[in-house]
C-alpha cells in the first residue's frame, strides 16, 4: 500500500514537471516567435528605410545633376558677350544631352510672322527676363521626356542673354554722350589710338576732323540753353549722315565734334568736310517755335602728309580749325603749315 502511494506520487510528479516543462517550452516558444517577429518587423523597417535613402539618393543625385548642367551651362553662356555665341554654347549643350533634329534662336516672333510655313513642326518657348520676352527659342524634335529639362535650360538662356543686354546698355551709356548720341571724348580717343597705330602699321593714310558750330555762345545767350541743345542734336545728326560706318564721330566738348576718317587722304577729307559744311548750312534747325540757321568751321589734317604723331595730328587739326574760324568761319580748312592764312 505503501509503496502504491509512492508510486501514484512519482507518477504525478512526472506529471507535473511534464506539465511544467511544457509550459516553458511553450512560453519559451512563444517568446521566440515575438522575438523573430520584432526582428522581422525591425528588419522590414530597415529595408524600408533602405529604400527610402536608395529613393532619395537618386534624387539628389538627379538635383545635383541639373544643378550640374545648369552650372555648365551658365558657365558656357556666360563666357561671351555675344548674343549668337552664347545660343551656341546652349545648342551645342543642349545636343550633348538630349536628342533634338533642330534648334533656332528668334530675336521677336513678329519677324517671321510673314513666313511661318518655315517653322512647321516647330514649337516656340518664350525666353523671359521678368515680365518681359526679350526673345524665342523655336525648337522641334524633342523627347516628351526632355521637356522639363529644356525648358530649366531655356531659362538659364534667357538670363545670359539679359545680361548680355544689360552690358551692351551700361556700356552703351559709358561711351554715348546723352545730350547728341554721339560718341564720348574718352571713347574717341580709344579709337584714334587703334586706328592711328592701325594706319601706321599699314602705312594707310587716316585724317581727322575737328568741328565746330559757328556762334554758338551767341545762341545760348539769345535763344537759351535748351534751343542750343537741339541745334547740337540736330549738327550731330547731320554729320552722321555725311560719313561712313567705318567713321568714326563723337562730341569732343560743348559744341566741338570730332570725326576720324581710316583709310582716307587729305583731298579725301576735305571732301567729307566740305559735305558736312554744306549739310549744315542747309538745314533749318527748328527748336521749339524758333527755326534757326546754322554752319560749322572745321579743320582737317592728315597722316602721313601732316603729322607723324597722335598729339601732333590731333594739335594740327585744332590749328587749322582755328585758321578756319580766323578766315570768317563757315568754312573747311586744311592744314598746311602753322601760321598759313589761305584757306583749302
Amino acid at each position: 500500500m505503501h509503496l502504491y502511494f509512492m508510486l501514484i506520487l512519482i507518477a504525478l510528479f512526472v506529471l507535473a514537471v511534464s506539465y511544467f516543462a511544457k509550459a516553458a517550452v511553450l512560453e519559451f516558444e512563444q517568446r521566440a516567435d515575438s522575438d523573430v517577429m520584432r526582428v522581422k518587423s525591425a528588419y522590414l523597417l530597415i529595408i524600408q528605410h533602405k529604400e527610402r535613402l536608395v529613393e532619395e539618393k537618386a534624387r539628389l543625385q538627379d538635383e545635383a545633376d541639373r544643378i550640374f548642367e545648369m552650372y555648365e551651362l551658365t558657365r558656357e553662356v556666360t563666357a561671351t558677350f555675344d548674343e549668337n555665341e552664347a545660343f551656341r554654347a546652349f545648342k551645342n549643350h543642349i545636343n550633348r544631352r538630349m536628342v533634338l533634329d533642330d534648334c533656332q534662336l528668334i530675336g521677336n516672333i513678329a519677324d517671321i510672322m510673314d513666313d511661318l510655313t518655315v517653322f512647321k513642326g516647330y514649337k516656340f518657348f518664350p525666353l523671359r527676363a521678368k515680365k518681359r520676352i526679350i526673345g524665342e527659342v523655336a525648337y522641334k524634335g524633342l523627347a516628351t521626356a526632355d521637356e522639363e529639362t529644356f525648358s530649366i535650360l531655356a531659362h538659364q538662356l534667357a538670363l545670359a542673354l539679359r545680361r548680355i543686354q544689360l552690358y551692351k546698355e551700361v556700356e552703351n551709356m559709358a561711351i554715348t554722350d546723352g545730350l547728341t548720341r554721339m560718341h564720348t571724348r574718352r571713347y574717341l580717343s580709344e579709337r584714334f589710338e587703334e586706328e592711328f597705330n592701325r594706319a601706321k602699321l599699314r602705312k594707310s593714310p587716316l585724317s581727322i576732323l575737328m568741328i565746330d558750330v559757328d556762334h554758338f555762345k551767341k545762341v545760348n545767350d539769345q535763344y537759351g540753353h535748351l534751343t542750343g541743345d537741339v541745334i547740337l542734336r540736330e549738327i550731330a545728326r547731320l554729320i552722321s549722315l555725311q560719313i561712313r560706318e567705318i567713321d568714326i564721330a563723337g562730341r569732343y566738348g560743348g559744341e566741338e565734334f570730332c570725326v576720324i576718317l581710316p583709310e582716307t587722304d587729305k583731298p579725301g577729307a576735305l571732301v567729307v568736310a566740305e559735305r558736312i559744311r554744306l549739310a549744315v548750312n542747309a538745314q533749318k534747325i527748328k527748336a521749339y517755335d524758333t527755326a534757326l540757321a546754322a554752319s560749322v568751321s572745321i579743320g582737317v589734317s592728315t597722316l602721313p602728309d601732316d603729322a607723324g604723331k597722335m598729339d601732333e595730328l590731333l594739335d594740327k587739326s585744332d590749328w587749322a580749325l582755328y585758321r578756319a574760324k580766323k578766315l570768317g568761319r563757315d568754312r573747311v580748312v586744311g592744314f598746311s603749315v602753322y601760321g598759313d592764312d589761305v584757306a583749302s
